[in-house]
């Protein structure tokens, strides 16, 4: 079983780098070199590695909650102007990733093992739905807002997410509305109910691990 999931692992990889070069076309701005390097530092074959991800191959125990590796420009700096990240998530049985927002990429999604409800509004308010399995692929288009959701009780689900960015950007939707200090009173008129609805909504995300 180890053998086959560690196979699924690395066919993804293969996958999603063909998505990638694909998505490379849009993104980022252009630049003139062929790539970027840091100032004041000798550049080798360590520049372009990332090694972040080998935990997801190397055995190790699988988390207890939603879980998200990176491979962005914060984390790997020679993704300057190439225009090109990666994200590997991992859905234990029963966990969600909550709607959020990708503002300068769209994200190609493959999902490795387990299954996953996914979906995308537009901006006419029209939702899209699918539920994937193991091998299969959804985008979520530019800047809309979108969410996976491992309904499996059992199973969790491992997914990797390609981006047309080095920097992606994600702004997450109850984040961004209730941790922030918005008014209590603008949430409460917006969301058409009262304040102590949303100081209960606010205090059960502050109260989140």
């Amino acid at each position: 079983m180890a053998s086959r999931i560690s196979s699924l692992k690395f066919f993804s990889l293969l996958i999603c780098s063909i998505a990638i070069v694909q998505m490379a076309t849009a993104g980022d701005p252009d630049i003139i070199t062929d790539f970027i390097a840091p100032p004041n530092r000798t550049v080798d074959g360590n520049f372009f590695t990332n090694t972040g991800f080998r935990v997801i191959v190397g055995g190790g125990p699988p988390p207890t909650a939603f879980k998200v590796l990176k491979a962005t420009l914060a984390e790997f700096p020679a993704l300057n102007g190439q225009s090109v990240s990666y994200a590997v998530l991992q859905f234990p049985s029963g966990t969600t990733n909550p709607p959020h927002t990708h503002p300068r990429s769209a994200e190609l999604l493959f999902l490795v093992d387990g299954t996953l409800e996914v979906g995308f509004v537009d901006t006419k308010n029209n939702l899209f739905t699918q539920t994937l399995q193991a091998g299969d692929l959804f985008v979520f288009p530019k800047g809309l807002a979108h969410f996976q959701f491992n309904a499996d009780s059992q199973n969790p689900a491992l997914a990797i997410s390609a981006f047309g960015s080095a920097n992606a950007g994600t702004v997450s939707i109850p984040s961004t509305l209730f941790t922030t200090g918005i008014d209590d009173h603008v949430l409460a008129i917006s969301f058409k109910t009262d304040v102590a609805t949303i100081q209960k909504l606010k205090a059960g995300l502050a109260a989140k691990p």
